[in-house]
């Protein structure tokens, strides 16, 4: 029984178990991590997407206070509503498409026929447009309202010049 006891406890005094300081640390450094990155995540949300947005917010100011002094200074145009179009993006892998629903502004009533007789036209010409960009190319404000101009554009050297004042998404879905 003697020997039993020798083998047991060798130093005859009980040796604590390393293991339980060890697993205090390894939570605390888990707990420390996620932490940390739960507090990088809240800033990026939070404070981060505020500061863009009060960029783009200034950007699209600016835009639309612009496009608001030319149609200012002329008579109001009319609207007519396109048909909405479904396209495929550009992307890799052919998944993803864009639904796009708009309206347009146009200069006088004589523009307005003019757009409706070329109709053809112009749903090609913006069908090859959407078609051709990315995910990324509609994805922020600043590219919607890049692609804005690019379809007024289009539209005005179908139509002629300046007949098209601007254009309203009045539907807009990425998928």
């Amino acid at each position: 029984m003697a020997e039993k006891d020798k083998k047991k406890d060798p130093g005859g005094e009980e040796q604590p178990k390393k293991g339980g300081k060890l697993k205090w640390i390894i939570i605390l450094v888990v707990l420390v991590a996620l932490l940390g990155a739960g507090g990088f995540f809240a800033y990026q949300f939070f404070f981060a997407s505020k500061k863009d947005a009060g960029a783009e917010g200034n950007a699209t100011e600016t835009k639309t206070e612009k496009t608001a002094n030319a149609t200012n200074a002329t008579a109001p145009g009319q609207l007519v509503k396109l048909d909405t179009l479904v396209v495929n993006l550009a992307d890799p892998l052919g998944r993803r498409y864009l639904k796009v629903t708009m309206e347009v502004e146009i200069v006088d009533a004589q523009a307005v026929t003019e757009l409706s007789s070329s109709m053809p036209k112009v749903k090609d010409a913006l069908l090859l447009l959407f078609s051709s960009k990315t995910f990324a190319d509609v994805a922020t404000m600043d590219k919607k309202l890049e692609l804005k101009l690019q379809v007024v554009e289009r539209l005005n050297q179908i139509l002629g010049k300046s007949k098209v004042r601007d254009v309203y998404f009045t539907e807009f879905v990425v998928q």
